[in-house]
């Protein structure tokens, strides 16, 4: 049961969650005892803005985040004082003006560099020695600060008209106090992210507080929890395959209750019944949490792992029953915004081959490899793929360009050849297996790609202008002669999000250029394609599989399913339904 804690990665995680646990619970207890939970949720959000621009720019991400923080919690420090009130309205126009910042800077200024579910949700895989000496820092100085000021915190906290009137001075350590709260919040953002600080700065300490009113016993109690809340949500983390910091949350929201409850029903023959009930609640819990199994055939099979979709039908394809192939991304998961999960680390931890897609797609699988210990061979499938762009050269995302190399089928043939060979180097002695299967793939791929060809070479010059939900369709259209005239989202990622002027100068084309149909994708939302269709007058066409295949069953669930589909679509889509193509899907 407790074999995730022989990992590597969950060990510099319980550390690092043990070191903020003695500055959150230390400040968590001024943050309750003076008001300023809402304020510190603020605080922590306000980081988010500057979390971005420093990942955006490439230079230190907490010290970007830290010092966002500090400048807006001094200045609403400054506002409430000016106002005199206000507190809540002005902490919640700072939190939503914070995370509007945030938004904007993460999709439209820097696109998918800026990963934004890991800065808003944390990640047990991005810790390491700098977030160690940075928690160990907020530690020192929250013990320090609370030897030093804590007598006037609390004198201002208990009375603050009482203790003005005897001279005490709570104008600089009161700021003192927001800008630790910034620095925790900073400190806490690679395991909790810039959403969820609150679970280790308020709720452990809410929750002590039901329960005692002192001071020495309440700060001791809040670091104790704060402590084995954190370890516990990594545990549970890592059982459950979620990320830490709602996993954190989670818990302490789920401790809180049950003090509550607990508090309500002290001293009554209820009580016992209610701690009956966490234990028969808690048990199927760590029952169904136990013991994870590893990856094993049995058979000599090669163990492989594929980050995309697209790498996992090709993968086991090309190996057939000569390989076991642990797919990371699953169907209609966009791979741009993917969070790793610690089963992506168990898996790769004793893989004897990685296959990543490239071009920034799938940077991600970096810190997965390195956290799961093992020594796979990685073979980027996209290095080498014989035709690019116009202009592109290597490491396409980085550059700008398409990554989505794969809607070139020629490229799907260079990328089955290197799976090949890398899986034949694997397991010499099933060659002849591997390449029987390597050789009926391509020449499907390719039987696809003259289908596809012959189907599209039918529609009219006019009706060969493309727009769909974002930028994702270049080498595809590239292949078959289309034009793409615009995106909905005007980026390679999905994270990234249209503007108003976006939208208006693309209606102002599909318009001029009397486009028939605008096409949403599989793993997005249709509701801004339609939008844009009714303003302009195009139909909505058939859904297009851009960045990840589709569910089992579905005509696009495989690579040779996916691209039959979306050749189908658009034939019929851009022609107005007078083009129609009967496209086997390999």
């Amino acid at each position: 049961m407790l074999d995730p804690f022989d990992l590597a990665y969950v060990q510099r995680g319980v550390l690092v969650v043990g070191l903020l646990a003695i500055g959150a619970g230390l400040l968590g207890t001024w943050i309750v005892l003076r008001g300023l939970a809402f304020f510190s949720h603020a605080v922590g959000t306000a980081a988010f803005p500057g979390l971005v621009l420093a990942d955006g720019l490439g230079f230190a991400a907490p010290l970007g985040a830290f010092a966002a923080a500090v400048l807006l919690a001094l200045a609403l420090r400054s506002l409430i004082r000016r106002r005199g009130g206000g507190q809540d309205s002005l902490t919640a126009l700072v939190l939503v003006g914070a995370l509007a910042l945030g938004v904007i800077l993460a999709s439209d200024v820097f696109g998918s560099g800026s990963h934004i579910e890991t800065l808003l949700f944390g990640s047990l895989l991005l810790l390491d020695s700098a977030d160690v000496a940075l928690a160990a820092a907020a530690a020192a100085v929250a013990v320090t600060a609370s030897l030093v000021l804590g007598p006037t915190w609390l004198a201002s906290g208990f009375d603050p008209g009482n203790a003005r009137a005897l001279g005490v001075r709570a104008g600089w350590p009161d700021a003192l106090l927001l800008g630790l709260i910034a620095l925790v919040s900073t400190a806490a953002l690679a395991t909790i992210g810039a959403l969820l600080t609150a679970a280790l700065l308020v709720v452990p300490a809410a929750t002590v507080r039901l329960w005692t009113h002192r001071m020495a016993s309440w700060q001791t109690g809040t670091v104790g929890l704060a402590a084995l809340e954190g370890i516990a949500g990594l545990w549970l983390a890592v059982k459950t395959n979620t990320p830490p910091g709602a996993a954190i949350a989670l818990l302490g929201g789920a401790v809180f209750a049950l003090a509550a409850m607990a508090r309500a029903l002290a001293g009554t023959r209820s009580l016992r019944v209610a701690v009956a009930g966490v234990l028969l609640l808690g048990a199927p819990l760590f029952a169904a949490c136990g013991g994870a199994g590893e990856d094993t055939t049995g058979d000599g099979r090669v163990k492989v792992v594929a980050t995309t979709t697209q790498l996992g039908d090709i993968a086991r394809e090309v190996g057939g029953p000569a390989v076991s192939v642990t797919q990371i991304l699953q169907p209609n998961t966009d791979p741009h915004d993917y969070e790793p999960r610690p089963d992506d680390v168990a898996a790769t931890a004793d893989a004897r081959i990685v296959f990543t897609s490239g071009d920034g797609i799938d940077a991600w699988m970096t810190d997965v490899i390195e956290q799961g210990g093992g020594d796979p061979r990685v073979v980027d499938v996209g290095a080498g793929r014989p035709v690019r762009l116009p202009g592109e050269a290597e490491g396409g995302e980085a550059a700008g360009l398409d990554p989505h190399w794969w809607h070139d089928p020629r490229n799907v043939v260079a990328a089955a050849q290197a799976m090949r060979d890398a899986l034949i180097r694997a397991d010499p002695g099933r060659r002849a297996a591997i390449q029987r299967s390597a050789t009926a793939y391509v020449a499907r791929v390719r039987a696809l790609d003259h289908d596809i060809a012959r189907c599209l070479d039918r529609l009219a010059p006019p009706d060969r202008r493309l727009v769909s939900d974002h930028d994702a369709f270049a080498y595809f259209a590239h292949r078959y002669g289309l034009t793409v005239l615009g995106a909905v989202i005007p980026a390679q990622t999905t994270q990234a999000q249209p503007s108003a002027g976006d939208l208006a100068e693309l209606s102002a084309t599909i318009r001029g250029a009397r486009v028939r149909a605008v096409f949403p994708e599989s793993s997005l939302s249709p509701k801004l394609t339609r939008a844009i269709a009714e303003q302009t007058g195009a139909t909505v066409g058939g859904e297009l599989y851009a960045d990840t295949l589709g569910e089992s069953g579905a005509p696009g669930a495989t690579y040779l399913g996916s691209e039959a589909a979306n050749a189908r679509a658009l034939a019929r889509g851009l022609s107005g339904g007078r083009v129609t193509c009967s496209i086997p899907a390999g």
